[in-house]
């Protein structure tokens, strides 16, 4: 089997770099000859995955985190932006590794491999914000604030970093006035957060979007206004479980659709990376059954 290897080396801060060489020998033991590309600069990935795909160079295999699988969804949406996208296979290096836990792929090396050799596929859908698609979550408001303090942090490894990023975001009590219009809904206000999900799970602990399903063609998302930093912190604990939804401040709802205006201008994180600081509309689109990947 012939195969396109994309890999990130800084993803899980260099972790890609350093077990390269026991991705390829993994991947030979499974009977994969991977033609392996290397991103050399920040979102080089993009173009390497379009590359790829419009050479027919598939299937397209992601050695990274969130980030990279991200980006290489992007390319593939350059390359094909209205027919099914892979499939792809996720070599899980990143960080939190959200989108494998989200599907149940396997966290090995040798698991991984063994998924994209029986070649077996789950075909999900995709979202879309502005110019953006994401496998697994987007954010404005509060939560790319968090993105923003998690790119800065040096010392800290893992997921402790995005729990003190998330700590730093809420001290400085971000507030916006929004106006959200989705399928069914309206609101109108001040709003500390939306965060968007395919999944339910991002930054490896928090369940930001419990009642999301990336099959059932809709994204979910929730929205709600913490007027006070005490307010945040009483929230921050139970979005590790998702029940953070059940407060009254807090509110979930699925749509195909959700326009999104903002004053001031907010931040835009689309899987885990930060796409802009500063917009004033956001547009999200569920893209229904977009993304074929390999399951074991």
């Amino acid at each position: 089997m012939h195969a396109t290897l994309i890999i990130n080396p800084y993803a899980g801060r260099w972790k890609a770099q350093r077990q390269r060489d026991e991705v390829e020998s993994v991947l030979a033991e499974h009977g994969i000859r991977a033609r392996i590309v290397e991103s050399q600069a920040p979102g080089e990935v993009i173009k390497l995955a379009r590359t790829a795909a419009q050479a027919g160079h598939g299937p397209i295999l992601v050695a990274g985190g969130d980030g990279t699988i991200g980006e290489v969804v992007n390319g593939l949406f350059q390359a094909n932006p209205d027919g099914v996208l892979g499939p792809i296979g996720i070599i899980p290096l990143g960080t939190a590794n959200d989108l494998v836990v989200n599907l149940g792929l396997p966290s090995t090396l040798a698991g991984a491999a063994a998924a994209v050799r029986g070649g077996r596929t789950q075909r999900i859908d995709l979202g879309r914000a502005n110019d953006w698609v994401f496998d697994n979550n987007s954010a404005v408001g509060l939560e790319p604030v968090v993105t923003l303090y998690n790119i800065r942090m040096r010392r800290l490894k893992g997921i402790m970093r995005y729990l003190v990023a998330a700590l730093r975001a809420i001290g400085d009590k971000g507030e916006w006035h929004m106006t959200l219009e989705w399928d069914d809904g309206r609101f109108e206000g001040p709003v500390s957060l939306v965060s968007v999900g395919n999944c339910p799970l991002t930054g490896g602990l928090f369940r930001m979007a419990p009642a999301a399903d990336p099959t059932d063609g809709l994204l979910t998302f929730v929205y709600g206004y913490a007027p006070t930093r005490r307010k945040m912190l009483s929230l921050l604990p139970r979005t590790l479980s998702g029940r953070f939804v059940e407060d009254p401040a807090i509110h979930q709802h699925h749509t195909r659709r959700l326009v999104i205006t903002s004053e001031p201008a907010t931040p835009l994180q689309v899987d885990g990376e930060l796409r802009s600081e500063g917009l004033r509309q956001v547009v999200y689109e569920a893209l229904p059954q977009r993304l074929d990947v390999y399951v074991l």
